[in-house]
């Protein structure tokens, strides 16, 4: 099961966490309260998905998660049922500010974070920021170095391409893990990954976002490099990359190196949706880090 808990991110900006949680049991009158404290002082995950993603994406993950820990996922801003301000701001700023207000809010530190691309980068500039509230991090298919304007160029033109509106959410399935001229080759999970940010609407399934305020977000990494955030980050962090993911090999292992306390893991046949690609190695990868750095 999950439950909506609602958050006030930077600059009163409404944001929608999801805690996951096993379906609930019906305790003796007695035993409720205690439960209910019990899992209030579980160690927490806030789990924090990439650009154009939202919590959802998470679920396969929290659902094993939310065993042993207090499972939370944040739709950040712009995404999923978060607010989505017309003009922003989509700075690092407001991402990072929004993730310490879950944290505090919601009483989850110190929290173990877990980021895939976007929302990687957005946990390992709040473990820099704030020590205090992070007990470990995972980084997941994201680099620290600048993409360069020309990959923003790419994505202006690749939103240009999409054949909005698409007539069925099947049809979004197909053109994402099939027909989409970006893809190397058809990936099914990549088609299951668009279809839940689009809406039906009117005239047909559209996405939940605007693309104008992902190419916002987005250039915080086009232009900017964050080796130095990485190179503050104290806590115990695990650097996890899909072998035909964004984050080559190269530059992973020199991200372990900058980290303070870091350590390196690899999903294979996994791309940049490593988590959706390959769920039971993503766990294997994951699961046993946390183990040894949460209590």
């Amino acid at each position: 099961m999950v439950r909506r808990i609602d958050v006030t991110g930077a600059g009163g900006v409404g944001l929608a966490a999801w805690e996951f949680d096993d379906p609930p049991k019906t305790p003796p009158d007695g035993e409720r309260a205690a439960a209910a404290s019990e899992e209030q002082h579980r160690p927490a995950v806030l789990l924090l998905h990439g650009l154009m993603g939202r919590a959802s994406h998470w679920a396969t993950t929290a659902r094993w998660l939310s065993s042993r820990y207090r499972a939370v996922g944040l739709d950040q801003r712009g995404h999923g049922r978060s607010d989505k301000p017309q003009d922003g701001p989509f700075d690092r700023d407001a991402f990072v500010s929004d993730a310490e207000a879950a944290v505090e809010q919601l009483g989850l530190g110190p929290v173990a974070l877990v980021g895939h691309s976007m929302g990687a980068l957005t946990a390992w500039q709040l473990a820099a920021r704030r020590p205090d509230l992070v007990r470990s991090l995972v980084v997941a298919d994201m680099r620290a170095s600048a993409l360069g304007e020309q990959s923003q160029r790419e994505w202006e033109a690749w939103y240009r391409s999409w054949p909005l509106p698409f007539a069925t959410q099947a049809d979004v399935r197909r053109w994402f893990g099939e027909d989409d001229p970006a893809l190397e080759r058809p990936s099914r999970s990549r088609g299951a990954f668009y279809a839940e940010v689009m809406a039906e609407q009117a005239d047909g399934w559209r996405p939940v976002f605007s693309r104008r305020q992902m190419l916002m977000a987005r250039e915080a990494w086009v232009h900017d490099a964050h080796w130095d955030e990485l190179a503050q980050v104290r806590c115990p962090a695990l650097v996890v990359r899909g072998i035909d993911g964004e984050l080559g090999r190269a530059e992973a292992q020199e991200m372990v190196r900058v980290l303070p306390d870091g350590a390196y893991a690899e999903v294979p046949d996994a791309g940049h949706l490593l988590h959706y690609d390959q769920p039971e190695a993503w766990r294997a990868a994951v699961e046993p880090f946390l183990a040894a750095t949460l209590p």
